[in-house]
């Protein structure tokens, strides 16, 4: 059983920062679209669903991020303040004079949230689907979070392989119920790709799964989150385990603190992946705000 996307994105290859970046993009009436940032595993390619169910009105771009998908992995390793530069180099070739609307998905929410406070005038309005941060740390975790990073350094490190798209498929299947198979066989195949010998694998940098040796600083993001301008429409999904663990975060009182124009909402049945999970209802939410 195959997805049968409604509207066809057309493909494009950038160079920006010295790597080549893969875009999706859907036209419409909107100008500049919209951008749709992924989260961390993720790639472009699943906006898909989403956009089926917007008005076709709306114009669409999405791209994958560095050492995922398609574009290109950089030989330095990740710094999360890179993918902030990089979507800064995109509004540049995308939207130079006038600010975007822009859509992020778990750590592409993220990176939206804190550009949108770093440079808001770039940003009209921001929807951020279970943009939650991190739990915040402390400075006695610093000694053994770097003892850690230096043991992950001299570790190979690698992704699963699998014999067929369709077992991979399963496994998404176990870990998000509620998405259905022929989603979960559209998302195995933006994911991962076969290999000349058959076997089938993640295209995705496997050095993303080692840690950043600097400790997640939740009060320099929730500064840059106090700067934003542009409304917020900030989405969870209602079985989200990501949610649960940082409900203490996530208060009214807390949240209304942090932003100027805040707008919530909850999707029911869905997990942290509601955009794979509840596209139309997702969708719903995105085309009513945007409006």
């Amino acid at each position: 059983m195959s997805y049968q996307p409604r509207r066809t994105p057309h493909a494009e290859r950038h160079r920006l920062r010295n790597l080549e970046f893969q875009f999706y993009r859907w036209p419409g009436q909107t100008q500049p679209p919209t951008i749709c940032l992924h989260g961390w595993g993720d790639t472009a390619e699943t906006w898909q669903f989403i956009v089926d169910f917007l008005p076709q009105r709306h114009s669409l771009l999405a791209f994958d991020a560095r050492g995922f998908g398609r574009s290109q992995w950089p030989q330095q390793g990740y710094w999360f303040p890179d993918y902030l530069a990089d979507l800064d180099a995109v509004l540049d070739l995308i939207s130079p004079h006038g600010p975007v609307d822009l859509i992020g998905h778990s750590m592409g929410a993220n990176v939206a949230l804190m550009y949108a406070g770093i440079c808001p005038q770039r940003i009209r309005r921001l929807i951020a689907l279970e943009g939650l941060g991190l739990p915040r740390t402390s400075a006695d975790q610093a000694p053994q979070h770097y003892r850690s990073w230096l043991d992950e350094l001299g570790e190979d490190v690698g992704y699963a392989t699998y014999d067929s798209y369709e077992q991979f498929a399963r496994l998404l299947a176990r870990r998000n119920p509620r998405t259905p198979p022929e989603r979960l066989d559209f998302i195995a195949r933006a994911w991962a790709m076969q290999q000349p010998a058959g076997r089938v694998e993640l295209r995705a940098d496997p050095r993303h799964k080692r840690r950043n040796p600097m400790l997640y600083q939740r009060d320099q993001a929730e500064a840059c989150w106090r700067q934003i301008v542009a409304p917020v429409l900030f989405v969870t999904g209602a079985e989200s385990d990501s949610v649960r663990r940082m409900q203490a975060e996530l208060s009214p009182e807390k949240l209304s603190g942090l932003f100027s124009f805040l707008t919530t909402a909850c999707v029911a049945a869905a997990g942290h992946m509601l955009h794979h999970e509840q596209p139309q209802a997702v969708a719903e939410l995105i085309d009513y705000f945007l409006r």
